[in-house]
């Protein structure tokens, strides 16, 4: 697809159409570094999740360059802690080169004294050792792979004269086990993990409005998906983006799909209205349904500038960028063998908009 001065979108699907009839299996290499340290106005992190059994939220990013505005480009570890009650901490600590190594041929990175390392998995996939310890935060975890590594297509989408975006996921569904740190307290835990890895060679909030993206996990199924609408200057492209697994084994990679956003509803903390309800559609294949029951984090992404760059994107770039985290129930039928069953539950999904999602 390309846009009044040819600028084309190229995304990496092998074929046929926007889907992948054959699934290719993750190599170590592929979770390693790809952007080296001389790289100018290159951006790499390495990503994780998790969600607790004793009701706390994590996310930590392992950055060999940060996307964000006003730090972008740093070296450094972030992590974000929401406790069971719904308060939110969060911590960016940055490093000098010095302190940064990573191997290009297996997720191995160290990050002062912060790490990710793998070792084989027993006839499987590898099992996942991270370990992040700053200013009162802190995890030491590991990560068991419950649905084989998986990328769209060829895990590369090209934007024209822009550069190019890739995004890999290890662990679209990990089993967790460990200790998360919160202030004096260090408790032990265990829950539900993710983990994928992004890297790209220019700023991709300058031709995104939004992107939406989730998992849902059901008894026996994994869903992952995103949903990405490029600006003008893409021609208004919708990236889109869905991995299903029965079990261990990927199914279904694909980017046909129907992306159903109903029932918009304002947020005054973030400032942007968001949709209720979120239906996904495989025709003869799959649907999901996601009815949000709960706003678990709303932001005004603005408040984490500094004065300068506030002023700059609100008065001169125009952006209004907000940010959802929402809990939603969902139903989940899938078509296989001539038989169709529902399967029910309960996920977090994520909202990111420089510009209404209407």
């Amino acid at each position: 697809m390309s846009d009044r001065r040819g600028v084309k979108v190229h995304e990496g699907w092998t074929g046929p159409g926007r889907r992948d009839t054959v699934i290719t299996p993750l190599k170590p290499e592929e979770d390693g570094l790809h952007v080296s340290l001389a790289t100018k106005g290159a951006y790499e992190w390495w990503y994780f999740d998790a969600h607790l059994e004793t009701g706390h939220t994590i996310v930590v990013f392992f950055h060999r360059a940060n996307p964000n505005p006003g730090i972008a480009g740093k070296i450094g570890v972030e992590m974000v802690l929401v406790r069971p009650d719904g308060r939110k901490i969060r911590t960016f600590v940055p490093y000098g080169r010095s302190d940064f190594s990573a191997a290009s041929d297996a997720p191995d990175v160290r990050i002062g004294e912060n790490f990710i390392r793998a070792k084989p998995g027993v006839q499987g996939p590898p099992v996942y050792e991270i370990y992040l310890k700053e200013e009162g935060l802190g995890c030491h975890l590991t990560y068991q792979a419950q649905v084989n590594g998986w990328k769209p297509g060829t895990g590369l989408s090209n934007f024209g004269t822009m550069g190019y975006f890739a995004w890999v996921i290890p662990f679209a569904r990990a089993s967790v086990r460990g200790s998360i740190t919160d202030g004096e307290r260090e408790i032990a835990v265990t829950g539900i993990g993710y983990h994928d890895h992004n890297w790209l060679n220019f700023n991709f909030a300058r031709i995104i409005d939004y992107w939406m993206w989730g998992r849902v996990y059901s008894k026996s199924y994994t869903l992952s998906f995103a949903f990405i609408q490029c600006n003008d200057k893409m021609d208004r492209h919708a990236v889109k983006v869905l991995m299903l697994a029965k079990g261990k084994e990927v199914i279904l990679s694909t980017g046909e799909f129907d992306f159903i956003k109903e029932d918009f509803e304002y947020n005054p903390v973030a400032k942007h209205r968001y949709p209720r309800k979120v239906t996904i559609r495989v025709p003869g294949e799959l649907e999901a349904t996601l009815s949000v029951n709960k706003v678990m984090e709303a932001e005004d992404m603005l408040d984490n500038f500094n004065p300068v760059l506030r002023f700059i994107a609100k008065n001169i770039v125009r952006l209004k960028p907000g940010y959802f985290r929402l809990v939603s129930d969902f139903s989940l039928r899938i078509t296989r063998k001539g038989k169709t069953p529902i399967e029910t539950g309960t996920t977090l999904h994520e909202i990111v908009l420089f510009k209404s999602a209407e």
